[in-house]
């Protein structure tokens, strides 16, 4: 009988294989183990613990998702939904079943008592370990919020995966820090669509941010006349009891159905919801509706706590609408009132405060009372604070009181669109994610790390500027610039470490999550060769603190970094590690460099000149090749200018050598 490999007969094939055992030397090489999985999976918010293993595992596109037999309803409902989003974000199409996980699977099952780590008792429900290993992936949480959370970091994980449907051998054990991670949205004065705010509860949800509070009611400013007749108003839930009929604002409010359906969304989401309606100021929504109830015979947007009417007023509103609300707190606000009528509205917030929770709610305030009263005495001490301002009511004075704290520190974490105070450009997301953290207020009143009367933070955004024309969308985009390193430093703000780029990387991969399609992208996107992309960065100067040097860094082509109006400027870039180069792209604006060298350095401090550029004559991008050479620092030395402003960069890239 002939082999199948030719003439050779088996008897030949086995003797050879019997002598490669016996000779020495001669058996088949091992096969180098895989490098060890030393980098966690890139996602966001980074994990707050990752022991790497060898290897990967890749899930066929139909894998099973296993839950425990005995699941209830609402887990099983959560596998589908995670399975739902897997579907549109991977390949995959997972099958949702119950049993027991075997090889190629994913486990999704809750235990209590699992090890989370450094987790806070009162955090362990939101808490998680991933594990991959043995061909299959197992997801355990210490109640359904942290299962959901886990399944964002499943699903992150396989985004920045080759083909996503791969996940690297290892275990992650992931806890948040703080107990509130919101955002506040200010839909009183401006109103913002159902779609809008359904988006934001995925998008929040996807970063493990977990509270969103939307400020309901709010006004303008008044004019140099006085008139706030003249004022743009807004309470924004539309009841159809009768005794309310004309209270919602016309230019849109919230039905049931939709409030129904915000409830909905941010059960799906890990979001909790907290109402807020405002009052005794910023009332001028309900002055409207009821004029006799505002100071100054309803010229006001404030109202007049003399008239025990108005206390009966809001009661009605809290009573109407707390059967809306399925989250534990509603949002009293109680800010920002004249402090020459302080006994009325001491008499206000201590009768308000205990009247909502009695309709089953606890209840949360705006910080005022250092302001009002010097200090929290004789005030109700049953609420939660956003710290809002350090003089209004600084955290220090508030814990001091007896309060719990929730950081909306206004200096630093309020956005108002387009307004000349405040951020009215967006937070910076690099100094966030670089200097802040939910303790730090700012001035002498920071706070140590995870104190235990500070529950977390809320940044929000407040639509004070009611007659600018702008959309949603523009808020977005304010919004996007630093709600991921917000939403990192919210839950961990350690874990990612100081590499603001590795953060932009992994934020681009992971984008806004699942049922976000409403929401634009609207970060700028680098080119993909460009060395330089939000590294660190330095300037012999800044024109205005707007236009710092980190601006020609951030791909975004609207921002600039600028210099005094002098010759010897430079601006240059941090790569983080040497590198190997061969070329560099300059977008100058008007005020552009007539001469200037290109230079590199290993230590940021001994340069080499690598291309210079003399006799430009308009603005526009440039690109300069060079021999290949390696440095971690780079800069533009300016020599002459081409106006008699200073240096202006909209970009300044790096590129790698062959690129």
């Amino acid at each position: 009988m002939n082999s199948p490999s030719g003439n050779r007969p088996l008897w030949l094939g086995t003797l050879l294989a019997l002598l490669l055992t016996l000779v020495p030397g001669a058996a088949a090489v091992t096969a180098a183990p895989a490098p060890l999985n030393a980098a966690p999976p890139g996602v966001l918010p980074a994990l707050q613990q990752w022991e790497g293993g060898r290897g990967t595992v890749s899930l066929d596109r139909d894998a099973r998702l296993v839950v425990p037999s005995g699941s209830s309803e609402k887990f099983v409902g959560l596998a589908r939904e995670i399975a739902r989003d897997a579907a549109e974000l991977t390949p995959l199409r997972l099958r949702v079943t119950v049993g027991t996980p075997r090889r190629g699977d994913i486990g999704l099952a809750l235990d209590p008592d699992a090890d989370y780590g450094k987790a806070k008792p009162a955090l362990r429900a939101e808490s998680y370990r991933m594990t991959v290993a043995d061909g299959r992936v197992r997801l355990v949480a210490g109640g359904e919020k942290g299962a959901y959370y886990a399944s964002r970091t499943l699903l992150q994980s396989l985004l920045g995966s080759p083909g996503r449907q791969t996940l690297p051998v290892g275990t992650a054990v992931d806890w948040p820090d703080y107990a509130v991670r919101g955002f506040m949205l200010d839909v009183g004065r401006r109103y913002f669509t159902p779609e809008f705010i359904k988006s934001y509860l995925k998008w929040m949800g996807w970063m493990k941010m977990n509270t969103l509070q939307l400020h309901l009611n709010d006004n303008g400013f008044v004019g140099k006349d006085g008139d706030w007749s003249k004022v743009q108003a807004g309470f924004r839930l539309a009841s159809d009891n009768p005794e309310f009929e004309g209270l919602a604002a016309k230019d849109g409010a919230y039905t049931r159905k939709d409030w129904d359906s915000f409830e909905d969304t941010a059960a799906d989401s890990g979001v909790t919801l907290v109402p807020e309606i405002d009052a005794p100021a910023h009332a001028l929504s309900f002055i409207r509706f009821k004029p006799e109830l505002g100071l100054n015979n309803g010229n006001s947007d404030h109202l007049d706590l003399s008239k025990p009417e108005s206390t009966e007023f809001m009661k009605s509103v809290y009573r109407e609408f707390a059967p809306w609300f399925r989250g534990p707190a509603v949002h009293i606000g109680i800010d920002e009132y004249p402090r020459e009528y302080e006994a009325q509205y001491r008499d206000y917030v201590n009768t308000i405060a205990p009247y909502v929770r009695g309709l089953g709610k606890k209840v949360n305030a705006w910080g005022s009372f250092a302001q009002m009263s010097g200090g929290g005495a004789g005030y109700d001490k049953d609420m939660t604070l956003n710290s809002w301002n350090n003089g209004w009511y600084g955290p220090k004075g508030a814990i001091a009181d007896g309060y719990d704290v929730i950081n909306s520190n206004d200096g630093l974490l309020y956005v108002v669109p387009f307004a000349d105070y405040y951020h009215g450009q967006g937070l910076d997301g690099r100094w966030i994610h670089r200097n802040w953290a939910p303790n730090i207020f700012g001035g002498d009143q920071n706070l140590p790390a995870q104190d235990p009367k500070l529950l977390g933070a809320m940044p929000a955004v407040w639509n004070d500027l009611t007659e600018a024309d702008y959309t949603e969308f523009d808020v977005h985009r304010l919004v996007e610039k630093s709600f991921g390193a917000l939403a990192e430093k919210m839950w961990s703000p350690t874990a990612a470490g100081t590499d603001y780029r590795a953060f932009l990387d992994r934020l681009h991969t992971v984008g806004q999550g699942p049922g976000t399609g409403y929401l634009p992208d609207t970060l700028p996107k680098p080119d993909p060769a460009d060395l330089a992309y939000g590294r660190d960065t330095a300037a012999s100067s800044s024109e205005t603190g707007g236009l710092g040097p980190d601006k020609a860094f951030d791909a975004d082509p609207k921002s600039r970094w600028a210099s005094k109006y002098t010759d010897d400027q430079w601006l240059q870039v941090d790569l983080g590690t040497a590198r190997h180069l061969g070329s560099a792209r300059l977008s100058w604006e008007s005020a552009y460099a007539k001469d200037y060298d290109l230079q590199v350095s290993d230590n940021g401090t001994d340069w080499r000149t690598v291309a210079e550029q003399r006799g430009l004559t308009q603005a526009g991008t440039q690109t300069l090749d060079f021999d290949d050479v390696t440095a971690r620092y780079v800069r533009m030395k300016g020599l002459t200018r081409g106006t008699s402003y200073g240096y202006s960069l909209y970009s300044f890239e790096v590129l790698a050598a062959g690129s």
